[in-house]
């Protein structure tokens, strides 16, 4: 073997075994607000953007496999309300009907999957209930 055909193998499995390769993590990745001021009430939509903080882009496909809404910017955790799953129809907005039960600070916690990301996504993002 050359020595450039060494230099390149070992370049290869140097990439493959170092742990500080450059990899993408779960915090390469974050939830933020489309709108951050929402309707105080029932059946009120909100909706979050995924986005890979490298490139910018819109993450779509992410399985959202859990979901809080609370009061937690206001301390007040332990109030917290329903929050249901809308259909994605604009790629990387993930969008829920949520019953507001009064004005104020809400935090939405979310945990996702993200295609060929091994570890689970979370954020959260904060809305304001509007009267």
């Amino acid at each position: 073997m050359n020595f450039f055909a060494k230099a390149a193998l070992a370049a290869t499995l140097f990439a493959l075994f170092d742990p500080h390769a450059a990899m993408a993590a779960a915090s390469d990745y974050i939830f933020e607000p489309v709108t951050s001021e929402v309707r105080n009430g029932p059946g009120s939509e909100i909706a979050v953007k995924l986005i890979h903080k490298p490139s910018g882009k819109p993450v779509e496909g992410a399985i959202i496999i859990r979901t809080r809404l609370d009061m937690s910017p206001d301390s007040m955790e332990a109030m917290t309300t329903t929050l249901e799953p809308m259909t994605e129809t604009t790629p990387g907005i993930y969008k829920f009907k949520a019953d507001f039960t009064m004005a104020g600070g809400w935090a939405l916690k979310l945990q996702a999957k993200v295609q060929g990301e091994p570890e689970t996504v979370q954020g959260i993002v904060v809305f304001t209930a509007k009267q």
